[in-house]
């Protein structure tokens, strides 16, 4: 596998190179950062990283939400997007976009941000490969319903402590109000 060899090869010049290997973290798989960028005005949840794909042997075992887990829909395990959050899944190799439901904790692999139903994936055209570098993005406006986008908000005031309150508090009300930078980084976890 492409994506098995490139790892395996990072690896090898890093340790020739003298520069260490990311270890995990008190035995935790390290997550790329999610953090916060503006897109035609709005405030949105990214995270970029490596998704894979659910194994067979999931199909029909009860997720974090308490739903079935079914190969067959687009849905999503992420360690640290809101639960019942819809993301827009893009695969960076080929450009391909899939929108999921996070119904699901995971992956706990070092490097994976989103592990996706077998249907998405396909979607994504990374059956063969197993996995594929993604861009994940959440945006409020998207959200299937009101208590998601209230999630998809508090997680982004979450990651914009500076202005959590006075943002938080004009974006409930419609209105657009201060100034942030253009991307905020934090690696907390999820609702």
């Amino acid at each position: 596998m492409k994506t098995t060899r490139i790892i395996v090869l990072a690896i090898a010049a890093a340790t020739l190179s003298g520069t260490a290997v990311p270890a995990l973290a008190n035995g935790k798989a390290k997550v790329p950062p999610v953090h916060v960028e503006h897109e035609d005005g709005e405030e949105i949840l990214v995270h970029k990283g490596e998704a894979s794909f659910y194994s067979q042997k999931f199909h029909g075992r009860t997720t974090a939400s308490g739903e079935t887990m079914n190969q067959n829909k687009a849905t999503a395990a992420s360690r640290t997007l809101p639960l019942g959050s819809k993301a827009t899944v893009t695969n960076e190799e080929n450009g391909k976009s899939v929108d999921v439901i996070v119904n699901d904790r995971g992956p706990y692999v070092d490097g994976r941000v989103i592990d996706l139903s077998r249907s998405a994936a396909k979607k994504l055209d990374m059956i063969e490969d197993g996995t594929a570098p993604v861009t994940v993005e959440v945006k409020p406006s998207e959200q299937p319903t009101d208590a998601a986008r209230e999630k998809v908000e508090d997680k982004v005031d979450q990651l914009t402590p500076d202005s959590q309150v006075a943002q938080g508090d004009s974006r409930r009300n419609g209105s657009s109000g201060g100034s942030k930078s253009d991307t905020v980084s934090h690696s907390g976890s999820g609702k």
